[in-house]
């Protein structure tokens, strides 16, 4: 019970946080989106291609904004552009429905070449760990695997990905703890059957019965973030597994993932160029790559 009342003042800082349009430092984008940016997207992001052309902008505009305010440092590696944008478009699409969300408990990415292990080395036994979220001294932080931030992409079957999975921890954590309840997602008249469905969820992986990845299993923190990845990568498949979870998820993150045609779009040389301008993708945006010198 001691608990209860420091839980709650937590709670209310946060969603006060979380509903401040902007903090004293924030920047925002004042820059034109980059052409090269957005072929990135194209290739590499689904969920972004199903979005309408306004969805779009705005999901450029939020790539801008969070790019501008988190730092993203390799650790051993090289961060390139496409590295960039697929931890940003991670970040994005679990919160892209709240218009006025800030990843004001973020400050930078370490990104790794692959995984690590609890004493964040790549090198040794024990290199299980593909994503954290930080805490203690590590507050702020997230570290992810390149290797498995840009698998989570490049699979589009298998139900997973790590990256969503960490900023999913992470929202979930801006209530104060991290427990498997978005409390400034989540309404109050579903926390109760969240939770029992949940339960019940976890009871199914362990008798396994259940094609939810088995780590969801581990914790209720853990399920959230494990059945979200499942959400946004195979929600379709979700729907139709487990109706249920999915209702429930649709309502947490006010997205109709049903009606998201997720594909990658495939641009060759000539191709129409993704920017609309009219004109063949090797004569816009690509030439820079199609471009022979004489």
């Amino acid at each position: 019970m001691i608990y209860i009342l420091p839980i709650i003042i937590i709670s209310i800082f946060s969603f006060v946080w979380f509903r401040k349009k902007a903090t004293p430092n924030w920047k925002t984008p004042i820059e034109p989106f980059p052409d090269e940016w957005r072929i990135i997207l194209h290739k590499e992001v689904t969920f972004y291609n199903a979005l309408s052309d306004e969805e779009q902008k705005k999901f450029e505009y939020k790539i801008q904004e969070f790019l501008l305010n988190c730092r993203i440092t390799g650790i051993d590696t090289t961060v390139d552009t496409t590295d960039k944008l697929l931890i940003a478009s991670s970040a994005i699409i679990p919160i892209f429905a709240f218009d006025n969300w800030r990843y004001t408990n973020l400050k930078e990415v370490l990104l790794y070449p692959t995984s690590f292990n609890k004493q964040f080395e790549t090198d040794g036994e024990d290199r299980r760990i593909l994503g954290m979220v930080g805490t203690g001294y590590m507050e702020g932080k997230m570290i992810l695997s390149q290797q498995a931030l840009k698998y989570g992409f490049k699979n589009e079957t298998d139900k997973k990905n790590t990256a969503i999975h960490e900023f999913v921890h992470l929202i979930d954590k801006a209530d104060g703890v991290i427990d498997g309840i978005p409390s400034l997602l989540l309404e109050k008249q579903y926390t109760i059957p969240w939770l029992d469905l949940i339960n019940k969820s976890i009871d199914e992986i362990y008798a396994g019965k259940s094609d939810i990845n088995p780590y969801g299993g581990t914790n209720r923190a853990e399920f959230f973030s494990v059945i979200s990845e499942y959400f946004f990568e195979r929600p379709k498949l979700l729907e139709r597994k487990h109706p249920e979870l999915f209702t429930l998820l649709e309502k947490i993150f006010k997205q109709d993932m049903t009606a998201r045609q997720l594909k990658k779009l495939i641009i060759s040389r000539n191709s129409p160029c993704p920017c609309d301008s009219g004109e063949k993708f090797k004569d816009c945006c690509g030439k820079v790559h199609y471009h022979k010198k004489h």
